[in-house]
């Protein structure tokens, strides 16, 4: 394009020529309104510096005559324009070549789109095709979401009926009973995609109770340009995100998502979905969860304790929930219109009970093969599944070698029932019965299908969930005999070794502890030397016991780090302490510098290395270190500072943080600003803030502002413990007329947690009658206050 044809240097040159010929003339507000509709003064000025391009020229043509007349005007028309060229600024004027100079500029853009487009095609192409180069290297594979079949993605086949899968004959889909829950679900993931977000579900349930079903019935929600990954294992996972292959348009199933979490692997594959999660959508995790994993995996630790579940409790806590329950009885009628047309729905309905979804996965009946077996064979097969549910509650969560159940066995079994075996059969006789088929639906003792390719894995089998949940609830206070701890050596991972020589250690079974600790630290876990070294410090023999903590140190075990640097500083050597208390830091043992800061506080030496020992935790996300290190700014005046730490602590587990800040505020006299944190204690989960400041209040006579917080704080559901506590100061401080104000307010606000509680604490000085009135007084002692929140 040549100079003339550049219409971005032509209007540079053309507000030179105003500017500097013209005087300014006329000016961009008067030129602004010119056009028909106006423009903006800034567009006019813009236009003139060659900055932008007007979409239309007719806006530009009319600006470009009036300063074309006012260059008549002045009579500089027939003028050089610039010393730039030999125009005239007639010509830099003239309107043709400013049509022809915008026309050419809306081609060249025309061209610079479609270029970008294929450019991004281009590329777009090329990252898919490398995509798939590395999706081929893996061992699992993403596929078309419509592809992934219920029975794939390990939905619970049902007691025989009305099949929706003809190629899978003995694989019964029973009619699906929509309750409140699937809708939210449902409507959660159209906006995830909608607005292109990254999100993860967590559908929470007991088991056989329909979590599976749930989260397949929400893949309807989806577009079918989805595709979708089921990962075998762990290692399997973590493969897939480091290739990078979950890109945008993906689902990632996590199907009893404890088994990704929950183990040695888990903290990495929680922290890559956190970053996952971080990148471009819309991308969705659907994982199912059991309670007790969910609460094992969500629970902060106490302090000094390790933390196992640090990253995957920072990922559960982005989740969106989905509880679903465990009983249809609120839409047994939903169950009772469609079992008109599904025999398995009109089955379970007979069998009485609203557990509807436990009834199709023919949970009940699992449960009485194994509580009611008939014969020999099946004594003997009862054995090797009660040493299974004990495997698992104790912490096994994979497969169960053959090997464990045949030598476990026997201890289950009493001496007459053991004399009765055949040494060559019982074994075989008894993982038939254990295999039995239950329902045409499930077996309890199943196969474990191979990671990869076809078939099952070679010597081991699983329990089915219905039956660990049994075992965790129906044996929980029983200890297995000594075979089960004996054959137990048979697992060879470090972390099932480990936990199950901590549940013998727990369960005063020493020497099968002591022989697990062996067993798991040859197979290389650090945690299992620590033990070993308190079993034979405990034993006397501390020679050995050191031995062993060095070795567990230089494993880089975060609590015997921890504990050495404490012994260093009692021991005077300060310098060995922080070494070893950083070391502990970096393995990630975020509370060793924080004790260890405290020790250095107690006995006032080196405070400065004592807070930067605090600050070193608290980057280590140590909720302690954090929550000291907030109040350390609120006493310095840095409240914004002090609350960013506290919100900190709270992301990190620790919802006191927050409760601690707004008692402070108040003290200092900042009400609103301690309502306001006590609000955001209370969302997060604190729930006596807006209790204690009610209290506060109440003491510091502000009785009005004392019933305020108090009837928030149980209006919300967070706490109830305030309002009794409120009727309670009003009487001791002879309130009698104010506590029965306050009390008949609680009954007409409907508060049943009130009423019950008024009706059976005997201290009061007056009574609830029939008709909800109060009366009294009434004479009895005095209680010891205890809190009900």
């Amino acid at each position: 394009m040549s100079r003339a044809q550049d219409i971005f240097e032509d209007l540079r040159r053309v507000g030179a020529f105003k500017r500097d010929r013209l005087g300014g003339k006329p000016s961009d507000n008067a030129l602004s309104k010119v056009p028909q509709p106006w423009v903006s003064r800034d567009t006019v000025g813009a236009w003139l510096r060659g900055q932008r391009c007007p979409q239309q020229p007719e806006p530009l043509l009319a600006i470009l005559r009036e300063i074309r007349a006012e260059a008549a005007r002045q009579g500089v028309l027939d003028t050089p324009a610039d010393g730039s060229t030999e125009e005239s600024v007639a010509q830099l004027l003239a309107e043709e070549r400013w049509r022809k100079a915008w026309k050419t500029e809306q081609e060249r853009r025309k061209q610079s789109n479609q270029d970008g487009v294929e450019r991004q095609q281009a590329h777009k192409a090329l990252e898919d095709e490398d995509r798939r180069e590395r999706q081929a290297a893996l061992g699992d594979h993403l596929r078309m979401i419509r592809s992934w079949s219920p029975k794939r993605l390990r939905v619970h086949p049902a007691i025989p009926g009305t099949s929706v899968s003809p190629d899978d004959a003995d694989f019964v889909l029973p009619a699906f009973v929509a309750r409140p829950h699937d809708d939210r679900l449902h409507t959660r993931l159209a906006a995830a995609v909608a607005e292109s977000e990254s999100l993860l579900v967590v559908v929470r349930g007991e088991s056989c109770t329909g979590k599976t079903r749930t989260a397949t019935e929400a893949l309807k929600a989806l577009p079918d340009d989805f595709q979708l990954l089921f990962p075998t294992d762990a290692d399997s996972l973590l493969a897939a995100l480091a290739a990078d292959v979950l890109g945008p348009h993906t689902v990632l199933w996590l199907d009893e998502a404890q088994h990704y979490l929950d183990g040695p692997g888990g903290e990495a594959v929680a922290t890559a979905l956190l970053r996952r999660l971080d990148a471009a959508g819309p991308f969705i995790v659907l994982a199912t969860l059991w309670p007790e994993y969910d609460e094992t995996l969500s629970t902060v630790p106490d302090a000094g304790a390790p933390d196992p579940h640090r990253q995957a409790r920072a990922l559960l806590a982005q989740a969106h929930y989905v509880h679903v329950p465990s009983s249809f009885s609120e839409h047994l009628d939903a169950v009772r219109h469609l079992a008109r047309v599904d025999a398995s729905l009109a089955a379970a309905l007979e069998a009485g009970g609203a557990e509807i979804a436990q009834t199709l996965a023919a949970g009940p009946d699992l449960v009485a093969h194994y509580e009611h077996p008939g014969g020999l064979h099946g004594i003997y097969g009862k054995a090797l599944l009660s040493a299974a549910m004990d495997a698992h509650r104790l912490g096994i969560a994979g497969p169960l070698p053959l090997t464990f159940l045949h030598d476990a066995a026997p201890g289950y079994l009493t001496n007459s029932e053991r004399a009765a075996a055949d040494p060559d059969t019982w074994f075989t006789d008894a993982l038939s019965h254990a295999r039995s088929r239950i329902k045409q639906v499930i077996r309890p003792l199943e196969d474990v299908p191979r990671p990869s390719g076809m078939g099952a894995l070679p010597g081991v089998v699983s329990l089915a969930d219905y039956l660990q949940q049994h075992g965790r609830r129906t044996r929980r206070s029983l200890c297995p005999p000594a075979t089960f701890w004996d054959a137990a050596t048979h697992f060879t991972s470090p972390a099932d070794l480990t936990r199950l020589a901590n549940a013998a250690f727990d369960r005063f079974r020493l020497r099968h502890a002591a022989h697990l600790y062996r067993a798991a630290a040859d197979a290389g876990s650090v945690s299992a030397l620590r033990h070993l070294a308190n079993m034979r410090a405990t034993a006397g023999d501390r020679e050995e016991a050191r031995r062993l903590h060095r070795a567990a140190a230089d494993g880089q075990d975060t609590l015997t780090l921890t504990r050495l640097a404490m012994e260093k500083a009692e021991a005077g050597d300060q310098e060995g302490a922080v070494r070893l208390a950083l070391q502990a830091l970096d393995s990630g043992g975020a509370s060793a510098p924080t004790r260890l800061a405290n020790k250095r506080a107690e006995f006032a030496r080196d405070r400065g290395k004592a807070r930067r020992l605090h600050r070193a935790a608290a980057d280590g996300q140590d909720t302690l270190a954090l929550t000291r290190l907030a109040m350390e700014k609120a006493e310095a005046g840095d409240q914004e500072g002090a609350v960013r730490l506290a919100l900190q602590a709270l992301d990190a587990g620790n919802k006191s943080a927050l409760t601690w800040l707004a008692m402070e505020r108040a003290q200092a006299g900042d009400q609103e600003g301690a309502v306001r944190l006590a609000h955001q204690a209370a969302d997060a989960g604190s729930t006596s803030a807006l209790t204690r400041l009610a209290i506060m209040q109440e003491k510091a006579g502000d009785q009005e502002g004392a019933e305020r917080l108090a009837f928030q704080a149980a209006n919300a559901g967070w706490d109830t413990y305030a309002l009794t506590r409120l009727v309670d100061m009003r009487e001791k401080a002879g309130d009698q007329e104010g506590a029965e104000r306050l009390a008949l307010q609680i009954s007409d606000a409907g508060k049943a947690f009130a009423l019950t509680w008024l009706e059976t604490r005997k201290h009061w000085r007056f009574g609830l009658e029939a008709d909800g009135t109060v009366s009294g007084p009434w004479e009895w002692p005095e209680p010891r206050t205890a809190h009900h929140g």
